[in-house]
């Protein structure tokens, strides 16, 4: 049976997401429901695969079938496309399967033309109506020169600015019939300028075209960033839904909007959003206009709104789930555009787990599966300072859109803020409105501030995504590009100014303001209960000081997977003692000088094994190359030189001496400690006697220290250094007449390693999966330079995510699970974690808890992240 490529709305369901993107589905369902959906039809994910794989065309089949599709649809609406006496008019937009907001195309009005709109009128005597017609006809030649031909939008808003400027008039709602003829035909002679050839006016070229626009603009740059940031894979697809116009622009008793079942940014129940009276969709999403909020729809009209009220219910009831809708009401009827499942905060997503479990909506786990684990981000980040908030006087006051706190310089493009932010300046990104393309500015932005626009605004909705702090229809802020700055009052700040965002509120301070770590609501702490309650997947930190470990059992970290004691080195008391050892000329002057490091990093051990209080630690020996404790500038080694006692020169032959072509696949690791065993000696001692020391102190914690050896590559070389520490352990515990247990391993970071693990497994009490340096030895490149050349890598979809960021599973990931395989054969006991970045990247970490791992470990601001993707790992495998 061939290939079927479009679907009636009504010949689909709920669960055809894949098939029908999640759009297409929701609008089957809801037809299936009985709700009042305009009825149309969905083109496929699957023909937008074909699509590509074709050479960007449509095959014939595929429009044969659209074309029977599109007659059928006008057999259901009793008018005909491209008909001027009963003409049917369409929407074409986008829908993958995970929603995307904001980052693919949509076209209103399709179908329209001079003979159309001039039936439309000859139908209609009202000169409100003619004003109506040519309205959506000036919006669909914008929006099809823009979307499908690639012209700039901002061109077709100066045309409007200038015909408002020539009737002396602000708003484009005073633009009367006249001014909106003036404009399609500025339009057009616009269009035929810049491409040569009139604009289209055959309705069904314009539909093929705009439905290839669509699956174009699956592979924008905006959509692109988004999947890779999401993590949605691009053999996806997206599907294209065409479906009847309704005109929220036809009257003062039409209007459209968008509405949540509960707030979205505090998960309050209740009806919340926006709409506006004798308006399109896109004036309500783009924040052209600032809207009304939902509330007041049931003073204007009351039975439309107490319809929407019982339609939203129904909607959250079947999904069990806060819905985010888009309507359109015309001439005072109401018709559902859209229905899905809203983003949300992150308070807001515990706020609404926790609520319809206590509703008896849904159950524990299927609560723990609806927050996403990345967004609890965003509630372990500091807050305002109260006390300077409270000096503090606010400029402005706006909406607010995602909550939190910001602070940083002033920039007004997505591009400024991207080169800011390369440069370690912290920014506000002050626009008035954001559009998609600003999505990579947004992305590295502490916060965004807009204009104009709702709680629905591109700006709110995308911020929320992310967790970034927002603050929309801030309309007291008047922005100016071109000077690059904005004004309040007769208050002006520039780029680079310092500005202050309050998320939660809407304020805006013209200052820097101070800011405090979070605090945690009982929402967070009773969620992440749930969460532990069904994770078998154990979560600990990296961490290398008291402070970062602190940090981290506040969070809920299980132990330290990874304490770097190196990192202890470069404090300024003890890298001198440090580079003695470097420079020394022989064993014993390697001693003495090592003598001076024990009690130091003895000292940090102890405060370590106290703030963990019993929880377990795998302290990494010396990693990273001798050269790093070293200066490189002349004037930096000539004061280091006398420092030593040494001549400049001697320095200087010295440096040279530990100088390598490629030191991350250099002198490191264990063969630091095969070539100076005493550094082995004296970190095992500090180990060994901090354990002893805080096991005196507190019994109770029953301290096991668990010693790891970095970069092994051969079992023979963890035979030799493992010797060294158990020789040095065993003379420290008995000199020391206690009891004291402890382990050796080693991190699995080299390709070879992973290929022998059975062989080290028999030398090694646990496994650590480094797989910052693994993914790099695999794939073959530094993790300090591919930044250079991934983007071109990402942009030819080579790789579809920064492979340091998420793990690789096809190839790094098969290195991992085959030693963790071989492992347990040869030592069925052996204890296995990992304890690269991976350890906090949600999809990372249900591959660990796939393939048997025993605990994972991240950094200490990331371990709920690690916690919560492992009870959902822990729940769908069940």
């Amino acid at each position: 049976m061939a290939n079927k490529y479009v679907y009636l709305f009504s010949e689909g369901d709920g669960s055809m997401r894949n098939l029908l993107g999640g759009k297409g589905a929701n609008l089957a369902e809801m037809v299936r429901l009985g709700m009042p959906v305009p009825q149309g039809f969905t083109v496929t994910t699957e023909a937008c695969t074909r699509y590509y794989d074709d050479g960007q065309v449509i095959a014939p089949e595929i429009e044969a079938e659209i074309t029977h599709f599109m007659q059928e649809t006008e057999k259901l609406n009793g008018k005909n496309f491209g008909d001027p006496k009963n003409p049917l008019l369409v929407s074409v937009r986008s829908g993958a399967r995970a929603s995307m907001p904001g980052m693919m195309d949509t076209i209103l009005n399709l179908g329209l033309n001079d003979e159309v709109a001039a039936g439309l009128i000859a139908g209609n005597s009202d000169p409100k109506f003619a004003r109506f017609v040519y309205d959506s006809y000036r919006r669909f030649i914008q929006m099809f020169s823009d979307v499908v031909m690639e012209l700039s939008k901002k061109n077709f808003e100066d045309i409007i600015e200038a015909v408002k400027e020539k009737k002396g008039v602000e708003q484009d709602v005073d633009l009367d019939v006249d001014d909106m003829k003036e404009l399609v035909a500025r339009f057009k002679a616009y269009y035929k300028d810049e491409k040569g050839v009139d604009f289209p006016t055959d309705p069904k070229e314009q539909l093929f075209e705009a439905i290839k626009a669509v699956f174009r603009s699956w592979d924008n740059p905006r959509a692109n960033v988004y999947r890779r940031q999401e993590g949605i894979p691009y053999s996806w697809g997206t599907a294209v839904n065409v479906q009847p116009m309704v005109f929220g622009n036809l009257n003062l008793n039409s209007g459209t909007g968008v509405a949540f079942t509960r707030d979205p940014a505090t998960g309050v129940p209740g009806l919340y959003g926006d709409y506006l009276i004798n308006a399109q969709g896109e004036d309500v999403v783009a924040g052209v206009r600032t809207p009304s909020p939902i509330s007041q729809l049931g003073e204007e009209m009351p039975e439309v709104y107490a319809q929407f009220v019982k339609i939203a219910q129904t909607l959250e009831d079947h999904y069990k789930d806060m819905q985010d809708m888009e309507f359109t009401i015309e001439n005072g009827t109401l018709y559902m555009l859209q229905t899905r499942n809203g983003k949300r905060t992150a308070a807001s997503a515990l706020r609404i787990a926790l609520d319809l479990v206590a509703e008896g909506v849904i159950d524990e786990k299927t609560a723990v599966l609806r927050v996403e684990p990345k967004q609890l981000d965003s509630l372990l980040h500091p807050q305002f300072d109260a006390k300077a908030l409270k000096a503090a006087s606010p400029i402005a006051k706006g909406i607010p859109g995602s909550p939190g706190a910001a602070t940083g310089r002033v920039v007004f493009s997505a591009e400024e803020a991207k080169i800011w932010a390369d440069k370690g300046e912290k920014v506000v990104l002050v626009r008035k409105e954001t559009c998609p393309d600003d999505i990579t500015g947004m992305q590295v932005s502490e916060g965004i501030l807009t204009a104009v626009g709702g709680k629905a605004s591109h700006a709110a909705v995308v911020a929320r995504g992310m967790g970034t702090c927002c603050v929309v229809g801030c309309s007291a802020v008047k922005v100016n590009y071109e000077d690059k700055q904005f004004t309040v009052g007769d208050k002006v700040y520039k780029e680079g100014d310092y500005v202050s965002l309050d998320g939660t509120s809407g304020q805006v301070y013209g200052e820097a303001l101070p800011t405090v770590p979070a605090t945690l609501s009982d929402d967070f702490y009773k969620f992440m209960a749930w969460a532990d309650k069904y994770r078998t997947l154990k979560v600990r930190t990296n961490a290398d000081t008291p402070r970062d470990t602190a940090q981290a059992v506040a969070f809920g970290a299980e132990g330290i997977g990874l304490c770097r004691t190196e990192h202890m080195f470069f404090e300024a008391e003890r890298i001198k003692a440090v580079r003695e050892m470097i420079v020394a000329q022989d064993v014993d002057a390697r001693k003495k000088a090592l003598a001076k490091i024990l009690p130091l990093q003895q000292g940090d051990f102890e405060e370590m094994y106290r703030e963990l209080a019993g929880r377990p630690m795998t302290i990494r020996f010396l990693d990273p190359p001798l050269h790093e404790f070293l200066p490189t500038q002349p004037a930096e080694i000539a004061e280091l030189a006398g420092d030593l006692g040494l001549t400049a020169e001697a320095l200087t032959q010295v440096v040279s001496s530990l100088h390598e072509l490629n030191p991350m696949m250099g002198h490191r690791g264990c063969r630091l400690a095969v070539s100076y065993p005493e550094i082995a000696e004296m970190q095992t001692q500090a180990v060994i006697r901090a354990a002893v020391v805080v096991n005196r102190e507190h019994p109770e914690y029953n301290i096991v220290p668990e010693i790891m050896i970095p970069l092994v590559g051969e079992i023979k070389e963890l035979q030799y250094v493992k010797k060294t520490v158990v020789t040095t352990a065993d003379a420290e515990i008995a000199a020391a007449g206690v009891e004291l247990a402890y382990q050796v391993g080693t991190m699995i970071e080299i390709p070879r390693a992973a290929l022998t693990a059975d062989e080290i497994a028999q030398e090694a009490a646990f496994f650590s999966f480094g797989t910052n340096d693994l993914t790099q030895m695999t794939f073959g490149f530094s993790r300090d330079d591919a930044g250079t050349f991934l983007d071109a890598y990402y942009d030819a979809k080579i790789y579809e995510e920064d492979p340091f960021g998420t793990l690789d599973q096809n190839g790094v990931g098969k290195l991992v699970k085959m030693a963790v395989e071989l492992g347990k054969k040869t030592n069925p006991k052996i204890k296995l974690g990992i304890c690269g970045e991976h350890g906090g990247d949600p999809a990372s970490v249900e591959f660990c808890h796939n393939i048997g791992l025993h605990y994972v470990s991240c950094s200490p601001f990331r371990v709920p992240v690690a916690r919560l993707a492992a009870a959902q790992a822990a729940i769908k495998g069940a």
